[in-house]
């Protein structure tokens, strides 16, 4: 029920959810009174308001700004650590189905950083971790297509262990861990996008897994902003769609007893 309720419940956070809500309510659909008809405005502009707000680029970057502030690096350079974790939430499972080849999204640096840490023996082993959301696309899910991908940059196949099982951030951690303490390993290392970084701190201390995190793909931009930044792109409403997403996720997953809020500020 929980996976069910987190792969759909940011849905109806969506600002375009909303807005198509107030619109719909804003549809003259039968002869209304003077006030129904105010209240129809109302609701347009309502509906209008959000599409505007949410698709400007500076709402976008102060919401993903706020995500990567808690994007603490505890990487120590001057470590091999016994494994590197490689989260999933990077691969097109569909896509790469039909065309035969990987189909990435933007969080491919976790990718591209995994396969630098292991090619520059900072990281002994990878756990790769990430299952197919689909069972019908189970042999192109996360954990399989990457490590492939590790395969074919050079990576000794021996090097890599495969975790497809786990669905999202609580079930990276809870699988990541066992392999961890059947392996026998001391130290390692999380690479995640930095928005991501402070719901999977938490979700790995919950199991008792004490990990350093590499943050990577930052997103957030450090600019004046222009009059044409104020225009709408969908671009910038899916950017919203996504910081709300994980801000609520973080929400929820500590109401859950999923991520152990830390006691002092990262």
């Amino acid at each position: 029920m929980f996976f069910f309720l987190s792969k759909t419940f940011d849905i109806f956070l969506s600002p375009y959810t909303c807005a198509l809500v107030l619109l719909l309510l804003a549809v003259p659909w039968r002869a209304r009174s003077v006030r129904r008809y105010t209240r129809s405005r109302m609701f347009g502009a309502a509906g209008f308001f959000i599409l505007l707000v949410a698709s400007s680029g500076p709402v976008e970057n102060a919401l993903t700004r706020s995500l990567e502030t808690g994007a603490r690096s505890t990487y120590d350079k001057d470590v091999v650590y016994d494994a590197v974790i490689l989260l999933g939430g990077i691969v097109d499972e569909e896509v790469t189905s039909r065309t035969g080849g990987p189909a990435y999204n933007e969080n491919v640096d976790r990718l591209i950083v995994t396969h630098r840490l292991l090619r520059d023996g900072k990281a002994k082993f990878a756990i790769v971790s990430g299952a197919a959301m689909d069972p019908k696309f189970e042999e192109f899910g996360e954990a399989r297509v990457l490590i492939r991908q590790l395969r074919d940059w050079g990576i000794d196949e021996d090097r890599l262990i495969v975790e497809d099982h786990a669905r999202n951030t609580r079930e990276n951690a809870v699988y990541s861990e066992r392999i961890v303490r059947e392996r026998g390993f001391a130290r390692t290392l999380v690479v995640t996008s930095a928005f991501h970084v402070p719901r999977a701190r938490e979700c790995f201390e919950a199991v008792g897994l004490p990990v350093d995190i590499l943050p990577v793909d930052y997103r957030a931009h450090e600019r004046r902003w222009s009059v044409s930044d104020l225009f709408p792109r969908a671009g910038n409403l899916s950017g919203v769609t996504s910081s709300l997403r994980e801000i609520f996720g973080r929400f929820i997953y500590r109401a859950q007893g999923y991520g152990k809020r830390p006691s002092s500020p990262p």
